[in-house]
């Protein structure tokens, strides 16, 4: 009988160790918390948006399930943005809370921790579905065109698009997202499927800033994928559409005591690459 394991386990003490009772306490002191921001995220849109380290910001279906894609870049320099396949081996394909989101190379460090899921319920359904998932990937113009010939231009991508055009981004910085409420996994035949969304009003994703942070969202066009969007029995599902909410709390000076913002990778090495030994002549 073979033995599977995953593929990176933490250690104590280790980078992949979560000091629990620190986010469980952010978590369960929330009404002690000051609200910075609050705004909504209309249907087929996108914003973006900047969570100061050692803030809260908590992503709400307001009035109905929703699907929204998410990214998230260290504020000072975009460079560091979210990874989403390294924190597939890092935690798992669908996060929930204690789970963080790492950085890309060379930075490689929680940019995120998930204090608190409504969803975290949810678990795994009779499908394999999950929900908050990595596996995917934001929907977008391009592939549109090539599987039906038409043009639309409130795909995520490009809501993420004109979401960081404010801040001096480009289409370049979009990446790959985290699927917020999205209900997801693999088919007998490791092919990707998608469910409808099982949030309801009021149901909440919640993480912590590790780093100052630039976040941008986009509100699915599919709304809660309830409605098929390919074959023959797809229709625009304008009417599954729901608005996102967003807000951005600062907990505590007390609540923060002994927190510290995450190094950068310790690696420094040049990958094998040296400088010349220059020998000098006289």
């Amino acid at each position: 009988m073979s033995t599977v394991e995953a593929a990176y386990r933490p250690t104590a003490g280790g980078a992949l160790e979560v000091d629990r009772a620190f986010y469980q306490r952010l978590a369960a002191t929330h009404n002690q918390h000051k609200l910075v921001d609050s705004f909504e995220i209309p249907i087929r849109s996108g914003r973006a948006w900047k969570v100061p380290q050692g803030h809260i910001c908590r992503l709400v279906t307001i009035d109905g399930p929703q699907v929204a894609d998410l990214n998230v870049w260290n504020a000072h320099d975009p460079r560091e943005r979210m990874w989403a396949a390294r924190t597939r081996q890092l935690q798992r394909a669908h996060v929930s809370t204690f789970d963080r989101l790492w950085s890309t190379l060379p930075f490689l460090r929680p940019l995120v921790t998930v204090t608190h899921d409504t969803l975290s319920g949810y678990g795994v359904d009779g499908d394999g579905g999950r929900v908050h998932d990595l596996l995917g990937t934001r929907c977008d113009p391009y592939v549109n065109r090539m599987l039906t010939g038409e043009n639309f231009d409130f795909h995520c991508h490009s809501n993420l698009v004109r979401a960081v055009l404010p801040y001096g981004l480009t289409e370049f910085d979009v990446h790959d997202v985290l699927n917020v409420f999205q209900c997801t996994g693999l088919t007998d035949e490791d092919r990707y499927f998608m469910k409808a969304c099982p949030a309801r009003p009021g149901d909440f994703f919640e993480f912590f800033a590790e780093l100052d942070l630039l976040c941008a969202l986009s509100t699915c066009p599919g709304g809660d994928l309830s409605v098929p969007m390919w074959g023959p029995d797809a229709r625009d599902p304008l009417d599954v559409c729901h608005p996102i909410g967003v807000e951005v709390y600062q907990p505590s000076h007390d609540l923060l005591r002994g927190w510290q913002p995450p190094e950068r990778a310790a690696y420094d090495t040049m990958h094998g690459l040296r400088a010349p030994q220059w020998q000098h002549t006289r």
